[in-house]
Order: structure tokens, then sequence, then C-alpha cells
């Protein structure tokens, strides 16, 4: 089933409307039609469990414990869920997980079989969803400046501003953002080459200090990071906000530039390129205008990182996703195969995840960023995911497409179309055979030039000259 986006059934809507809009609301065929699931950009198709590869053989339980951390702000109602294509469906399946005691393997599956649907989803013209990894790094730092310990960590500025929101207030990961000039004027904020020069500097802003811009760079990039301190403390710091330039993939410029091959491409190779290349790495940095600000967290040592819904990452198991779209704790069963155990294996992924986080850079009805932990090791198998993948994202069967198919009232049948009388011609005897001969019509006489039709030519003139006017 291809589902229309948002404006096409905007666009049709209003133009059937203009055509009868003096029956709009009294005639069943001018019923606004409300489609059983509408996803911006997005193509379904109903599937069935079975159609799942690999459904059978997941740990459906470790899905489900993460599952189930998503819905206590999903049943407290934080955040905005009311316009996205899946609303506040998930409230129900919610109250189902919260009131269950599910411990096994069978009775998970079972759960999920129960209230949801499958639906593989793509973007429109395309068969597979894209899918790249994440981590969260753990790298040395120092709490105060030093001569190892010499760039600084940022914490959110208080001259950043997002018109309609409140300084203090969580802001969104995407749109301009100013800075404040004098009383009223508003300005774009500085950009990744003016901070590292110094913009911000001298306001106590830092909330610790790292080795080098690189290591600050794939921080930002991830958004979140461990900072291990000299004495043994960790510092946990999470994305608070950015500068308003859009993120542009150092990654995509070294491919374009013909640096290193696509089928190279890793976080890896990019920290290699840039510890080999200071100068070109500053270069680079800054073709990325936009910069990301942190705030520090309390959380363990042990612990994971929280991710924009609320709750702790779950490592396997949560992915970011486009939250313009799709709603926090929505389950997605991603299947294929990735470069988990090598660059150059093809292993078999196929899971259930549950979308937990956001980016900037994650965009689409099927897309994901899958998240692997914390560390050297999840780093490097998250820098090597980029990759097309298929994708089923599970619905609450109070939104089944199917089901709700069924009420979609069909269009009215045409009437039967008028048989045409064939006009009667004159025929003349004398053709070959007997045939009719059709009379063919008189020739015009030539016109001939003269000097009224030459008049009545200026007044068409003179109004194209005028017309500008």
């Amino acid at each position: 089933m291809l589902v229309p986006t948002t404006s096409d059934a905007r666009s049709r809507h209003h133009h059937h409307g203009a055509k009868s809009s003096h029956h709009a609301g009294t005639h069943p065929r001018h019923r606004h039609v409300l489609w059983p699931l509408q996803i911006a950009d997005g193509q379904y198709l109903p599937a069935g469990w079975d159609q799942l590869p690999g459904w059978e053989d997941d740990d459906h339980l470790a899905a489900f414990k993460t599952f189930r951390a998503s819905c206590r702000p999903i049943l407290a109602g934080r955040g905005r869920a009311d316009a996205k294509p899946l609303g506040d469906s998930l409230r129900e399946p919610c109250r189902a997980a919260r009131a269950s005691a599910i411990s096994t393997e069978p009775a998970a599956r079972a759960f999920f079989e129960r209230h949801f649907v499958p639906l593989l989803i793509s973007r429109i013209g395309e068969t597979q969803g894209f899918v790249t990894g994440y981590y969260e790094p753990v790298i040395d730092g120092s709490p105060v400046k030093t001569d190892d310990y010499t760039v600084p960590v940022y914490r959110r500025p208080s001259n950043l501003f997002v018109r309609g929101y409140t300084q203090g207030a969580a802001l969104p990961n995407g749109g301009p953002v100013f800075r404040k000039v004098g009383r009223r004027k508003l300005v774009p904020y500085y950009d990744r080459g003016a901070i590292e020069d110094g913009a911000i500097e001298g306001r106590g802003l830092e909330i610790c200090w790292l080795k080098s811009q690189t290591d600050l760079l794939f921080a930002q990039i991830q958004g979140s990071a461990r900072i291990r301190l000299p004495d043994g403390r960790v510092v946990r710091i999470n994305y608070d906000a950015h500068n308003g330039y859009p993120y542009t993939p150092v990654g995509r410029i070294l491919i374009e530039r013909g640096i290193i091959p696509r089928e190279e491409m890793s976080m890896h190779r990019i920290r290699e390129w840039m510890d080999a290349n200071p100068d070109g790495a500053k270069e680079l940095r800054r073709a990325n205008r936009s910069y990301v600000f942190f705030r520090k967290v309390d959380l363990n040592d042990d612990d994971e990182a929280v991710g924009a819904q609320g709750v702790p990452l779950t490592p396997w198991r949560s992915i970011a996703v486009d939250k313009g779209l799709h709603v926090y704790g929505t389950p997605f069963f991603i299947s294929g195969e990735l470069p988990i155990e090598s660059v150059n294996a093809r292993t078999p992924f196929r899971r259930l995840m549950i979308g937990q986080d956001t980016g900037s850079a994650i965009v689409g009805p099927a897309r994901a960023d899958l998240y692997f932990g914390a560390g050297a090791e999840a780093g490097a198998v998250a820098g090597r995911i980029r990759h097309p993948i298929g994708f089923a994202i599970l619905v609450p069967t109070s939104l089944d497409p199917v089901a709700s198919g069924r009420t979609l009232p069909l269009p009215e049948p045409r009437p039967p179309a008028k048989a045409r009388k064939p006009a009667a011609t004159p025929a003349k005897s004398g053709g070959k055979d007997g045939a009719a001969i059709v009379p063919t019509p008189e020739a015009r006489p030539a016109a001939t030039p003269s000097q009224p039709q030459a008049r009545r030519h200026h007044p068409h003139h003179h109004r194209h000259h005028r017309r500008p006017h």
C-alpha cells in the first residue's frame, strides 16, 4: 500500500473542495477521507510476522525490557505525539506492558504479536531503509586547562536563543539559532570556526578540557561522552544545544574529494587521516559549521547514556529515529547484513529495536542510528555501519491499516456512458463500387490585401504597447 504524503493529500482535498465547495459536508462523496496511516515521504506494506526474516530467532525479551523502559515517559504524557502518524496509540500497549509480569522469551514474543502489526516501510520509491551506528566515546580529559589539555568542552552559552523557547528550556536539535546583540538585535550564532578561534572563551562556559579538537568533534557527532579525568573520576556529558548550522558529515567530504574510498569509510579511517594531517583536519572540521554544546549529567560510571526520550539507552536495542515522524518508544524490526565482526563481514542482523533517541542527520521514515554502547569496541562497530537494510515498523493494532482500510468509502460507480448516435452524412451517388462520396467544403476565395485590414491591426498593436503600463 502506497501511502500519500500529507502534502499530496492536502493538495487533493483542496482541489476537490474548490470544485464543489457548496456540496462539502452534505454529500457522501465529499466527506473528508481519513487515511489509515499517513507517513510523510513514506510507503508501507502490511506484512505477516512470518514475512520478517529472523523474527522468530530474535531475543524478544530483551526488546520487551527496552520497550517497557520507554513506557514510563509515554504514560506520563511527556513529549508531543499527537501530531505524528502514530499519535498517542502507544499508550494502550504500554499500559499492558507495565501491568504484565513478562519474564520469558515466548511471553515477550506473544506480547508484541498480540499488541502490534508489522508494516514493511521505506522512503517512497525505495525498497530498503538506511542505518548508521553510534556509541558513547570514552575520552581522556582534565577539569582544568593544562599544557596537554587545551580544547574546551563548552556548555550552552546564555546568549544563545531560539525563537519561541525560553532560556534554559530544552531546545530543538535543528533550525535557526541566534545570539543577542544589544537589547533586541538577533544575529546568527557563531559557527564552528569562530568558536574554535575563541569567540566565546573566557566566559566560564568550560565543563572540562580535552587533548584535541578531533576528540571534541567525535564527542559532538555522537552526542555524549564519558570524560576520564587524571584522578580516575569520570565526567558524563550529554547533548544540550547546537549553534544553528546544519550538520555536514566530514566523511562525505573526504569521499567527495577522493581522499578515502566510500567502501573504506569509517570513523577509524577519518580519525587516522585527521591525526596524520593536522592542517587538513582543521579545514575539514570547519567545513562542518555545526557546533554542539553539552551539559553535565549525573550518571554513574556504569550507567548508559540517556537518549532524547529521557531514558537510558540499551546497547544493541536502542535506535535514534526521525523525531519529526516517529514517536519515541516505537518498535522497529531491522533485518539484513552488516559489517559487525569486521569491515568486510556480512553478519546477519535481525533485531527488534526501540526508537529512544534522535539526531539532526537522522531524517526519513526508514532511517535509524543504531546504538552499540560505550568505549572503543562499540566505537569500532558503530564506525563502520553505513548500509541499506530492511525496515519494519510495528504499529499498535488500533492503527492496523488493513482493518482501517475496510471502512474507507469506495468511489461511487460511474453512470453508464450514453450511446452516441452517428451523425447522418449525406451521400452522393457515383462513387466507385457504389460507395458514398462525402462532400468536401468549398474552397474559400483567396483574401486580397486591402487598407481596412491594416487599420484593423493597428488597435491590437496599440493595446500590446500599453499592456506593460
